[in-house]
């Protein structure tokens, strides 16, 4: 596949010195592969040998998202090129910045310099949430409300073997029982945290990462976001952050004065149960020999932990 999407790459930029495409470390979606052409650098995505172009696979689908927010006040990639013809690609501008998540990443960054880029992360999730979904060209799907997000990560919980999720089929009936009503939907990015920003110094420089974008209510979003706030969160994986702020506070940096988010712990609680979920599948996957990481032997402690802090919220 490397070789054919190569040529397909150097015949996109004809006239141009385009180098060997190099596999960009921490691409979890497809192929992703950066590539010098003259004296520029592009980020390269492409849908893998085999697969459908569906969900992470689905190119199209992504550049379609950062073509849709170029100009606006979320900063995402440039998409420089799209090829449409199977096994679909596209180009993105390569932005050099940095994406680090405090809590979780080993890293150097001083606890003031990750404040500021959460600071920062908050005031751009809610540019995102600010912005007008019915003018951006996504041709997105009908809008995702809480009960759409409940049902798919409850199917995902049960089917986590019971040992490794304690507690959550009550967690499970206690947030069916108490589906909150929606807001209007937005732009949902699917996986906002810091991890997923390209900063430099104190600033966000790029959004990446948008495989999994929705329209949708904005709390699932947000209540995704705060998770990554508190080491606490992740027995056994986190690592505490000196200066870094709080829920509380990065709550308040994303309202910026405006009216609390009515049901917002419910969502908390959402989010955890979707952590936990998400975390107990890749453990299974590895037990089963799906796949070999023996460092998901480290996540039973904080699948408990997401799952026990969830129902307290709904207390």
């Amino acid at each position: 596949m490397t070789a054919s999407l190569a040529g397909r790459v150097h015949a996109a930029f004809p006239g141009q010195p385009v180098g060997p495409l190099r596999t960009l470390a921490g691409g979890h979606s497809g192929l992703t592969y950066t590539v010098a052409v003259g004296e520029r650098r592009f980020v390269i995505k492409a849908v893998p040998p085999a697969e459908r172009p569906v969900g992470r696979n689905d190119m199209l689908r992504q550049a379609r998202v950062l073509n849709a927010l170029a100009g606006s006040p979320v900063p995402v990639p440039g998409v420089v090129l799209v090829d449409e013809a199977p096994p679909a690609w596209f180009a993105m501008e390569f932005v050099d910045g940095a994406a680090v998540e405090p809590v979780l990443d080993e890293h150097d960054v001083p606890g003031a310099l990750a404040a500021a880029r959460m600071m920062g992360a908050a005031r751009v999730l809610r540019r995102l949430h600010d912005l007008d979904v019915a003018t951006l060209a996504l041709d997105a799907p009908a809008p995702r409300d809480a009960s759409a997000e409940l049902a798919q990560w409850s199917r995902t919980m049960r089917a986590v073997p019971d040992e490794l999720r304690p507690g959550s089929e009550r967690l499970l009936r206690r947030l069916a029982d108490a589906v909150p009503a929606g807001l209007p939907p937005v732009l949902v990015h699917g996986d906002f945290r810091l991890g997923n920003m390209l900063c430099r110094g104190e600033q966000a420089v790029a959004l990446v990462d948008w495989e999994i974008w929705s329209v949708g209510d904005p709390r699932t979003d947000l209540g995704w976001f705060l998770l990554f706030a508190d080491h606490r969160n992740f027995p056994a994986l986190g690592r505490p952050v000196a200066g870094l702020p709080a829920e509380p506070d990065l709550l308040a940096g994303y309202l910026d004065g405006a009216a609390a988010l009515p049901a917002f712990a419910w969502f908390g609680a959402l989010c955890r149960m979707k952590m936990a979920a998400v975390m107990g599948h890749n453990l299974r996957r590895h037990r089963e020999g799906r796949i070999h990481d023996p460092d998901q032997e480290r996540l039973p402690p904080t699948i408990a932990a997401m799952i026990r802090s969830a129902a307290e919220l709904l207390e």
